[in-house]
């Protein structure tokens, strides 16, 4: 309790303080003092104010609503299948969003919110790999619905780019989302992919004590009044909002699923009702964190900001993968 208590204060300064440096690190460096003054004293004549309120400050919410998503979608995810390598990257939650997202654009298809669409093919695909793990001999097991998550991933993957090849046009407006990236995002995007993603960090906290109950086991769960089936499917739909939200801003950005419920589980808690909401802040951090270095590290060229996260999250993945495998 010490330590959870301890844990909101302190994630919440990491995450203002790597607010500030966000908005300050750039093209043209901005000191954190003029950062602070820009939003408590705005002057519509100040260079600095203007560039840090119209155009950094939709990159920072970007990056900081598809953080939290993801960081919170797989703590739901690794929770559900009980699967420490569970991620929406790997499990393809993300490549089903994207798909979906990507085929929309080239038919046209207007009128439907894009977090919803991208939800209803994270959904999709989720589907499909549990279904294919669950098959066979032996049910499901951690090893198969990794596989195939994987190959899943890969078959949405590889469908997504015959139909970015057969349409020129999408492939040039799509070219840099696709890599995983929260700059140029408009305002609009934002706010419908910020409605889809606090609901499903709502019936992430909401399930949060179901979901507690489940880690001791089909059994003692029902024994304890825990619905399986509902909690499951509300727990499906929660994660397929959140991915959903995180790759209609931003496109497929893995691994944060990954390494932060792995943080919190082992600096703070393995409880649900605290991992859930400090997943959210960490998650943040760590895309903020991921986006300053693909601003800085290869000035004055920038990388996308899901390079940065595989380069990061692809070790952690082996390093976990061999010691749970072996």
């Amino acid at each position: 309790m010490m330590r959870s208590s301890l844990a909101f204060p302190i994630f919440v300064l990491l995450l203002a303080l790597g607010a500030i440096m966000h908005l300050g690190i750039g093209a043209r460096f901005i000191a954190p003092q003029t950062v602070v003054e820009a939003f408590f004293h705005f002057d519509p004549r100040n260079f600095d104010h203007n560039v840090i309120i119209k155009l950094r400050l939709l990159r920072l919410c970007a990056a900081m609503v598809t953080g939290a998503a993801l960081g919170v979608a797989g703590v739901l995810l690794q929770s559900v299948i009980r699967n420490p390598l569970g991620e929406p990257h790997i499990l393809g939650l993300n490549a089903g969003a994207a798909f979906v997202v990507v085929l929309c654009t080239a038919l046209g298809v207007t009128g439907v919110s894009q977090p919803l669409l991208a939800a209803g093919g994270a959904a999709a695909l989720f589907s499909l790999v549990m279904a294919l793990a669950s098959a066979g001999r032996g049910g499901l097991t951690p090893l198969k619905v990794t596989l195939c998550g994987v190959a899943m991933s890969a078959f949405a993957s590889s469908i997504t780019a015959t139909v970015l090849i057969l349409d020129e046009q999408t492939l040039l407006a799509m070219r840099t989302w696709l890599a995983g990236d929260v700059a140029g995002i408009k305002a609009e995007t934002i706010l419908s992919a910020t409605w889809a993603a606090t609901a499903g960090f709502g019936l992430a906290l909401w399930l949060s004590p179901s979901l507690n109950m489940l880690a001791l086991g089909d059994r003692m769960a029902q024994g304890l009044g825990v619905s399986l089936l509902k909690t499951r499917l509300f727990a499906l739909l929660a994660i397929a909002l959140l991915c959903g939200a995180a790759v209609s801003i931003a496109g497929p950005i893995g691994f944060i699923g990954l390494v932060v419920p792995q943080l919190i589980r082992r600096l703070v808690s393995v409880d649900l009702r605290v991992m859930v909401p400090l997943s959210a802040l960490c998650g943040a951090l760590v895309l903020l964190l991921a986006d300053i270095a693909a601003r800085t590290l290869f000035t004055p060229y920038e990388l996308a900001t899901g390079v940065m996260t595989a380069l990061v999250g692809a070790p952690v993945f082996i390093f976990m993968a061999s010691r749970m495998f072996k």
